[in-house]
């Protein structure tokens, strides 16, 4: 386990548990978010930071926190685990509510208001995302792989280390 990404729905806790992985590995960690996006919550152009991933991508050891639908394939080929937080879209929505109004280290501004296209992006990611991110996992066999269906069962992962 030296090159792993976390996947999942926005609200999943990516970043929390990374943040715990982290600290019980040492592995540092990239937040995706804080890669892509400005403090004033615009982005990157997509073409800067696909080399800049690719560039952290080339070291020996990293924890990727993101979901990134476009870039799972890329990162997919350079990673050894891929650990993939598949949570009802309720205890997403939740996890956003959560966070709402505090400023966080994995996100370069402070999100103050649920965006409806945000909700709704998470409302339907089972459907819209979650097939597509289940045949990547079938196209790239040979990786270590935990899914994780609850926080209980990623915390338990956690504690198994």
């Amino acid at each position: 386990m030296d090159r792993i990404i976390i996947l999942g729905c926005p609200g999943a806790g990516k970043s929390v548990f990374a943040r715990q992985l982290h600290e019980k590995t040492g592995i540092p960690l990239i937040y995706l978010d804080t890669l892509y996006y400005r403090p004033d919550g615009t982005h990157i152009p997509e073409e800067r930071f696909d080399a800049e991933l690719q560039a952290i991508m080339a070291a020996p050891r990293w924890i990727l926190d993101g979901h990134y639908q476009r870039t799972i394939p890329a990162r997919l080929a350079q990673c050894d685990t891929v650990l993939l937080m598949d949570y009802p879209p309720e205890i997403c929505l939740a996890g956003v509510e959560s966070r709402l109004g505090k400023a966080r280290e994995d996100m370069p501004w402070l999100e103050t208001e649920f965006d409806p296209v945000f909700r709704n992006c998470i409302s339907h990611f089972p459907e819209e995302k979650m097939p597509q991110v289940y045949a990547w996992l079938g196209a790239y066999p040979g990786k270590e792989l935990h899914i994780f269906h609850s926080r209980a069962d990623a915390d338990a992962f956690l504690r198994s280390l």
